[in-house]
């Protein structure tokens, strides 16, 4: 039951649809209830299969944002298991550099003490050197022993300058491995580095598209509420409209705007115009507000510009001075926004009220009972049904 009226009335309508275009992410549906034999239907179709391409259109990006999400994930773990195995050569060689430390230090230590000692047999032998050979040999027991002390001398001194030679090479050695391994390390280090920026980076886009996952899960389940709310809805008005009965239906012949050059808002297969305005009264053409309006003009000669459907209780108590009270043929009959089904409320016009009250003759447009939006009926419907009766024939 889209009420469409006024061009001013219209352009809410036309933001709040855009709204839930963009920010709808939900399975939408037809919402239908039985009334007897017939079927009163919310007349959101043509927004609803909008918004169904929009929700296939966010299912498609949520589908890609989760394979972008394992593709990334995957990319972090393999960087993260790269990093650990850098990691582990850093360990190893870190180890080999601080042996190399600690070797070079003890060659280094080997060193000096090879020089004191070489030191002490030099001073020896100089000391050696200031004794003759005559008294060297009167020192000696035999020529033997002479020779003896002669040839140690020599090879103690050899055999240290050797060692210290060779300890020497060792730490040349040692030093250049130390040069060597500290380069592997900062090259390692650098790999090391750069794989943790990867990393970071990659987690980075891991977490917003997460994120970004999570705000269609919020989005959807505050959907499925407004889903659950709804059929909360479909329920309350099922029993609002329990019993009622349709007498007639189709296209009222006196109501002047059923023609094709004047279809009812979005949703005749025809398509044509908006429909706001298009009755040349400011409202909908096929609309229960246009078809009210209509009537009370008709009855009233004064042609009202009230708004929306939910927008006539007030305005017909203000023009006609009449309270909102007990329904009576040449009343309105209005039914407040969301109790309607939707948004913009339902109006209709009692033709007639039972002896007892408790059931009311209406005429309307656009109220679906079984033959699609835009069109008229006439029905008995529980005074329960309408929220609002206001008197405009006195």
């Amino acid at each position: 039951m889209k009420l469409r009226t006024t061009t001013p009335a219209s352009i809410p309508f036309i933001a709040k649809s855009l709204l839930v275009v963009l920010g709808v992410l939900v399975v939408a549906i037809a919402v239908a209830i039985q009334i007897n034999n017939s079927t009163y239907a919310r007349d959101f179709d043509g927004e609803i299969r909008t918004l169904q391409r929009e929700i296939n259109q966010y299912q498609a990006e949520a589908n890609r944002l989760n394979d972008e999400a394992v593709t990334l994930s995957s990319e972090v773990a393999k960087l993260t298991n790269q990093k650990a195995a850098i990691q582990a050569q850093i360990d190893i060689n870190q180890a080999q550099y601080d042996k190399l430390i600690v070797d070079i230090a003890a060659t280094e230590k080997k060193i000096a003490d090879n020089k004191s000692f070489l030191g002490d047999i030099i001073a020896d032998l100089y000391v050696d050197d200031k004794i003759s050979p005559i008294e060297m040999i009167a020192s000696s027991k035999t020529i033997s022993e002479y020779l003896d002390k002669q040839e140690y001398r020599n090879s103690v001194r050899d055999q240290l300058t050797s060692t210290i030679a060779e300890i020497k090479a060792l730490k040349l050695t040692l030093d250049q491995q130390k040069v060597d391994v500290e380069k592997l390390l900062a090259d390692q280090k650098d790999q090391r580095n750069v794989l943790a920026a990867k990393e970071s980076e990659q987690q980075g886009l891991l977490n917003a598209t997460r994120n970004d996952e999570a705000i269609y899960q919020g989005l959807i389940g505050d959907k499925q509420a407004q889903i659950a709310e709804s059929r909360a809805n479909q329920a309350a008005l099922a029993a609002r409209f329990s019993g009622g009965t349709v007498i007639d239906g189709g296209l009222l012949g006196s109501y002047p705007w059923n023609g094709s050059t004047c279809p009812m808002w979005g949703y005749l297969s025809t398509g044509g115009s908006d429909g706001n305005g298009n009755d040349g009264y400011g409202y909908g053409c096929r609309q229960c507000a246009s078809y009210v309006a209509w009537k009370i003009a008709k009855e009233t000669s004064f042609y009202p510009k009230w708004g929306d459907a939910k927008d006539f209780t007030g305005n017909a108590m203000a023009r006609f001075n009449s309270a909102d009270g007990a329904p009576r043929a040449g009343s309105i009959a209005v039914m407040d926004p969301y109790k309607a089904g939707q948004q913009y409320g339902h109006v209709a016009w009692v033709e007639g009220v039972s002896a007892d009250g408790g059931t009311v003759t209406v005429s309307q447009y656009n109220y679906d009972y079984g033959q699609g939006y835009g069109m008229y009926s006439m029905m008995n419907l529980p005074t329960s049904a309408f929220d609002h009766y206001v008197q405009i024939v006195k």
